[in-house]
């Protein structure tokens, strides 16, 4: 065994050790540190039966929790694995498996190499369970490692141009990833890589600008008189950001408040550049009446859950900021009152696409027989609409702000600094 095997074998225990040192975690393979961008995250990657082959270019080494070598891989070689209740083993390409180990087992590319998961490069490390219904596969990663895969997914892969608002993303981005790391050693993972939390697909997913942004805003996360917060965004705010109890049913948070887009001393705003920034929907009666049928008893009580025909839809009030507030639905078995982001859920178009925003108007057609037989639906904005509006600050990074000046106003009242 090499001196850089030794080592590296070394560093993997020293990860995993049973009697972690002050500030560090139980979970495997996990440290968390002051430098927010320096901790380590557990992302999902897959949970399957049949999970995805790995691999790597400088090679493998594979170890139990405690650190014992269980195998080496050769460079490109490609490993499965399989699941025998909760334990783990892996498989060569030549089909002779490893021993079975406890999960997880530990997964390291030799000489600084990237893995390969399923075809797609990521950086970090893997940790593989097995479980009662089959292999789950979470990569284990730095933070601004993993943000270098999340922020160009997130805002989109942009110019130089936008630099401020890419940065703005990143320590939102880098906020919420560091108040959902967890010291829960029966958790397997912190965050998935879908839109569950922040969508992440490793290195393919980098941008120049993107990756830029991580490491120009190193350490540095959002706060709150004095604590990491959780920073929501969304894509487009339509003119005016939302507070979190107009959408959510949650309390509001200090810097969770409505915020107006609109450029000063015109009747433009930051996100009029957006591609949703308003948009029309049509649902016809077919539509509207499988739409009601398949969603609406996920929100409210519907008899038998079968709604029946919609007779009539409107709303019933707005909040603050102008988004609906309830939309109001009557239908040949009753009505029906939905609350704030539900109504994006159940007036969704055929092909299961929800609707843009809560910020819209409808417009109702009747037949003869008094039912609905068109509803228009007339909109701004996309996403949830609470916390930074992404297009908004592009908008605002066009015209010449900074990171902080754009976080200070979707975020009113935070400041930006390292995590304590």
């Amino acid at each position: 065994m090499t001196r850089r095997m030794v080592a590296l074998l070394m560093a993997i225990a020293a990860c995993t050790s049973v009697a972690p040192s002050p500030g560090a975690s139980s979970r495997p393979g996990v440290r968390r540190v002051q430098d927010a961008g320096d901790a380590t995250i557990r992302v999902l990657l897959s949970t399957s039966r049949n999970p995805p082959a790995v691999s790597s270019s400088g090679g493998l080494i594979l170890t139990d929790v405690g650190g014992s070598l269980i195998s080496r891989g050769e460079r490109n070689a490609v490993w499965r694995f399989e699941h025998e209740g909760r334990k783990v083993r892996a498989v060569r390409p030549d089909g002779v498996g490893t021993v079975w180990t406890n999960s997880p087992m530990l997964v390291r590319a030799v000489s600084g190499a990237l893995l390969t998961v399923g075809g797609s490069p990521y950086r970090g490390d893997l940790a593989v369970y097995g479980t009662d219904t089959g292999v789950v596969v979470v990569n284990v990663v730095k933070i601004d490692e993993y943000l270098r895969g999340v922020v160009p997914l997130e805002i989109g892969t942009r110019s130089d141009a936008d630099s401020a608002a890419v940065q703005a993303q990143a320590i939102t981005a880098r906020s919420y990833a560091f108040i959902h790391l967890s010291n829960d050693a029966s958790r397997m993972y912190d965050v998935t890589g879908g839109e569950l939390d922040q969508v992440y697909r490793g290195v393919a997913a980098e941008s120049p600008v993107g990756s830029q942004a991580v490491e120009s805003t190193r350490t540095l996360v959002l706060k709150y008189a004095g604590r990491v917060v959780n920073a929501p965004y969304h894509s487009t705010c339509g003119g005016s950001t939302a507070a979190a109890s107009e959408v959510w049913r949650t309390d509001d948070e200090p810097f969770l408040h409505s915020v107006s887009d609109r450029i000063p001393g015109t009747n433009r705003y930051y996100c009029d550049i957006a591609p949703r920034f308003q948009w029309t929907k049509t649902l016809e009666a077919s539509a509207l009446n499988a739409a009601l049928l398949q969603y609406l008893a996920n929100y409210v009580q519907v008899p038998n859950k079968v709604p029946g025909i919609a007779r009539d839809v409107g709303v019933a009030s707005r909040t603050a900021s102008g988004r609906v507030g309830t939309l109001a639905i009557t239908t040949s078995r009753g009505n029906f009152v939905l609350r704030g982001n539900e109504t994006r859920y159940v007036l969704r178009a055929p092909g299961g696409e929800i609707l843009n925003s809560t910020n819209f108007s409808v417009e109702t057609t009747h037949a003869a027989d008094g039912s609905v037989s068109r509803l228009v639906i007339r909109g701004s904005g996309y996403g949830h609409g609470i916390g930074m509006c992404q297009w908004g600050a592009i908008g605002r990074a066009r015209a010449g702000q900074d990171f902080k000046t754009i976080l200070r106003a979707y975020y009113p009242g935070t400041t930006v600094g390292s995590a304590d």
